[in-house]
Order: C-alpha cells, then sequence, then structure tokens
C-alpha cells in the first residue's frame, strides 16, 4: 500500500489485502478527541470489501468534527464542487452492501441525487476514546447505523480509519487528511 501525503497533492491510495492494512493499522499510534476537531478529506483504501467503491461513485468528501458530540460523518460534494452533509441512510447501507451492482459508474448520477436528497444540517454521529485492538483511541459513533470508525495517527494532519460495521466480518478502511481552513 502506498500512502502519498505530500501538501498540495492528492492523496493516493494503493490496493491491499485487509490483513496487510490491520498491521499498519496497528503499528499506528492512538489520537484523542482533540487531534480529531476539524474537516477531513478522505479517500478509500481498495481491499477486497463489499462497500469499495462505494464512496467514489457517490462523491463522498469526507468528515467533519464539530465538537465530541457533534460529527458530521458524511460530507459530500456537488457537481459545483459544493461540500454538503448527509444523513446517512440504514436502507442504502444494506443495499450497498447485498447488491454490488449499486457500485456501477453507470448508477453514480442515481446515487447523486438520492445523496443530494439526503441533505442536513444536525449532527449524525458523535466521538469517544474506545478501545479496539487493544489500543484506546478516537472513534465515531453513528447515530443511526451500528458502525464505528477507529482512526489511528499516520501523521499530525493524516489519519488511518477502519470502519467496524456490525453487518460486515471485515473492517472497511479509509485515509483522512485534515484541512487546513483559513
Amino acid at each position: 500500500m502506498n500512502i502519498m501525503n505530500q501538501p498540495n497533492k492528492k492523496l493516493s491510495i494503493g490496493e491491499a489485502s485487509t490483513e496487510e492494512i490491520l498491521s499498519i493499522f496497528d503499528g499506528l499510534d492512538p489520537v484523542n478527541l482533540e487531534f480529531m476537531m476539524s474537516r477531513w478529506k478522505g479517500a478509500e483504501i481498495q481491499t477486497s470489501h463489499p462497500l469499495n467503491g462505494l464512496l467514489d461513485a457517490t462523491r463522498w468528501y469526507g468528515k467533519q468534527f464539530v465538537s465530541t458530540d457533534h460529527v458530521h460523518p458524511l460530507l459530500f460534494v456537488d457537481s459545483n464542487n459544493n461540500i454538503f452533509k448527509v444523513a446517512p441512510n440504514p436502507l442504502a447501507m444494506k443495499s450497498a452492501l447485498r447488491f454490488p451492482i449499486l457500485k456501477s459508474r453507470s448508477l453514480n448520477p442515481i446515487f447523486r441525487f438520492l445523496t443530494l436528497l439526503s441533505k442536513t444540517k444536525i449532527s449524525q454521529a458523535r466521538v469517544r476514546m474506545m478501545e479496539y485492538r487493544q489500543k484506546v483511541s478516537a472513534t465515531m459513533i453513528y447515530d443511526n447505523l451500528p458502525i464505528n470508525d477507529i482512526f489511528r495517527k499516520i501523521d499530525d494532519d493524516t489519519v488511518l480509519g477502519l470502519m467496524d460495521c456490525k453487518y460486515v466480518s471485515s473492517p472497511f478502511f479509509f485515509v483522512l487528511r485534515r484541512e487546513r481552513l483559513i
């Protein structure tokens, strides 16, 4: 796996096995709650996870941590490059896991339209310190989905995220890069 993290460059994420990413994840330091307070741009890590490709197909942007009780777990970008917040949809999540065809590029316009319909201004998650794989680290807890995202530090502006979902036995991986907003 190659994680390129240079200022003004796009995150370049390679493909790796779940075991390879878990090994990297386990070797990284935990992060505290204060560290996560920011807006973050995200990128999927390609493994054999059934959700791989879904975030890209829907133009996922990243996450925003406003406070410990106010987290926006799903930021997306519209056709004008405006960032907006989306409420997670349990039915959409289960459908994406069950029907891989939904990630087809031909369906992207439909997903983008449905994503726009799910806009919200209301926080959809919170963040707490929790233990996962023998380390206590900042963990985002979705309000309406059985999902926790656990974060480990790559550097001062980059974290490796692991999505632990009740519906899937293997974790989903992503990288977040902190935005330095002026």
